[in-house]
């Protein structure tokens, strides 16, 4: 399957809940993660040094700190939880040059 967008013929990447590093998670905990990394997301972007980000998941708990330098795993981290919760992505429309 060739096109010009994908002239490898790769198989495009899909999200597969199921085998998530956040799959066995319920949905209470998810909203809880995803509150506390957006918060910590804006904590980062005003000017906070470090950020840390806790939640629990079936085998214990996971903490990770977040310094403004990697703000794009906090994104990332964010966008995931998002997936997992079935939260539509924004997508910007299709740039068109204009002639």
């Amino acid at each position: 399957m060739m096109n010009r967008f994908n002239p490898w013929g790769v198989p495009p990447i899909t999200y597969n809940p199921n085998t998530s590093t956040l799959a066995g998670m319920t949905t209470a905990q998810l909203q809880t993660a995803l509150a506390s990394a957006q918060a910590a997301l804006v904590q980062l972007q005003t000017g906070g040094k470090v950020v840390s980000v806790s939640y629990s998941q079936g085998d214990g708990s996971r903490s990770v700190s977040y310094t403004a330098a990697n703000m794009a795993g906090l994104t990332q981290f964010i966008m995931q939880i998002q997936r997992q919760l079935g939260v539509p992505g924004v997508r910007r429309r299709a740039l068109r040059p204009i002639f």
